[in-house]
């Protein structure tokens, strides 16, 4: 079973009888909530539906946001309400009629002292999704796990509104890099809210993926005509051409590495490194610790993402067929 113990600084769930299938403390059985600005620039939407009909991680809510990339949060919600209806109209099942929640909030602003329990809460929409669904969906050895691609905002901000929610909720997100033996909070996402980035991996259980690939080659113009004739595929083959070419865009490594435990090539497990002053442009160095609450993805099996894409995507019984 996985339990919380409290702690004064972070949550830290340690593994009893329900042993994860990778190396992460989460993998396919965890309830995940998709927290991202906008879908039309990489697959993560797709991965996460056809996976939850794979064998993949249950799809428990979404959360559209705007942020320092995605200005406009009504386009933002639309994109992802358009991929999420091509899903449900191409008859995937494992997805629960779901409003999608809007959230435009500001940047967390740090307390003057740099206490994390003084920060001022946004009360946002999707902190209080989070806060909702986890406490609803989540048991003591399967937490909730929220996909991260984009700003923390909301993630700490559903601390900031319930503490408790540590106990409920691992943070996996596609973000910032590593340079050994450091974990860096930074581009992509991790320099849109910094404080945010400290009172997560303060406070969470939080998995870092620090590993990109090249995502066009996911679904290549040659292999258009080879998407299934639903709504999905005519969804994905508008897509496509609008797909980003920079590697760091790829945010669906996060439901991979949580769905696909050999997708994870090598971890560094960590801490944050509470004692170096605040930077306005990241979060916190990320730390070597043997059995820190912070997991970082520093390696992938970049060519098993597409080949389970069109696994399933040729799979026409998980589309009812």
């Amino acid at each position: 079973m996985l339990v919380l113990v409290a702690a004064s600084c972070s949550g830290t769930l340690d593994v009893g009888k329900d042993i994860p299938h990778g190396t992460l403390p989460v993998d396919e059985r965890n309830p995940v909530i998709i927290y991202n600005d906008s879908s039309i620039d990489n697959w993560m939407g797709e991965y996460a539906f056809l996976l939850a009909n794979s064998g993949g991680p249950p799809v428990a809510g979404l959360v559209a946001t705007a942020s320092g990339y995605w200005h406009n949060v009504n386009d933002n919600a639309t994109g992802w309400s358009k991929v999420l209806t091509a899903a449900q109209s191409s008859g995937l099942k494992n997805i629960p009629e779901m409003v999608i929640t809007s959230t435009a909030n500001p940047a967390l602003v740090r307390p003057v002292d740099g206490q994390v329990d003084d920060t001022a809460p946004n009360n946002s929409a999707g902190a209080s999704l989070i806060v909702n669904l986890s406490r609803e969906l989540s048991l003591p050895w399967r937490p909730v796990v929220v996909l991260v691609g984009t700003q923390m905002t909301d993630v700490a901000d559903a601390y900031l509104i319930d503490h408790s929610v540590v106990q409920r909720v691992v943070v996996v997100a596609a973000l910032g890099s590593y340079a050994a033996p450091n974990g860096v909070m930074g581009a992509p996402n991790g320099e849109l809210d910094p404080w945010a980035d400290w009172i997560v991996a303060q406070r969470f259980q939080y998995v870092q993926v620090s590993a990109f690939y090249d995502q066009t080659v996911d679904v290549t113009t040659a292999e258009l005509p080879d998407l299934p004739s639903n709504p999905l595929g005519v969804e994905m083959a508008a897509k496509q051409p609008n797909i980003f070419t920079i590697t760091t865009a790829a945010d669906q490594v996060s439901i991979l590495a949580v769905a696909l435990p050999a997708f994870v090539g090598a971890v560094q497990r960590a801490v944050p490194d509470t004692t170096a002053a605040f930077d306005s442009t990241q979060g916190p160095p990320l730390i070597p610790a043997a059995n820190g609450n912070v997991w970082i993805v520093t390696q992938i099996a970049a060519p098993l993402a597409g080949a389970t894409l069109w696994q399933m995507l040729l799979d026409r019984t998980i589309f009812g067929g």
